[in-house]
């Protein structure tokens, strides 16, 4: 399994978990597993990481969110899509360290499958911000 479906994947479940508002995320995360029949041993290691990852950091990287959203905004009007992929992205720059412009480019190009017309400019807008600021 390549990253870039892993990526998407992780995407996938993080989006069902956000809709759920689930507690019990190791046992989503094992039946998410089963169900697509994911056998790959990097990728479930890959969409364990961002799962319990985003889960773990999940205040720090709503915080992210917050201070890099225009000041009229809240989190609260960012789409589920949108406020996935921006987690999504957010734990993977800040915290799994991987290259920024990889991570971007790929989230976007999620942004353009699941999200609205805005949702591309909006999400790189968002991270881009993020990334400046995290190299200040």
């Amino acid at each position: 399994m390549k990253r870039t479906e892993a990526r998407e994947q992780a995407f996938r479940l993080l989006y069902s978990l956000q809709l759920m508002d689930e507690k019990n995320i190791e046992e989503q995360l094992e039946m998410f597993i089963q169900e697509n029949e994911i056998t790959d041993k990097d990728g479930i290691d890959y969409i364990k990481d961002i799962i319990m990852g985003t889960d773990k950091y999940n205040a720090e990287i709503e915080k992210s969110i917050s201070e890099n959203i225009k000041s009229d905004w809240d989190i609260h009007r960012i789409s589920k899509i949108d406020l996935t992929l921006l987690k999504l992205g957010i734990y993977e720059i800040v915290y799994s360290k991987l290259p920024y412009k990889v991570v971007i480019n790929e989230v976007v190009e999620l942004a353009k499958k699941y999200g609205d017309d805005n949702s591309k400019a909006f999400v790189n807008g968002v991270l881009a911000s993020i990334v400046k600021r995290n190299e200040a």
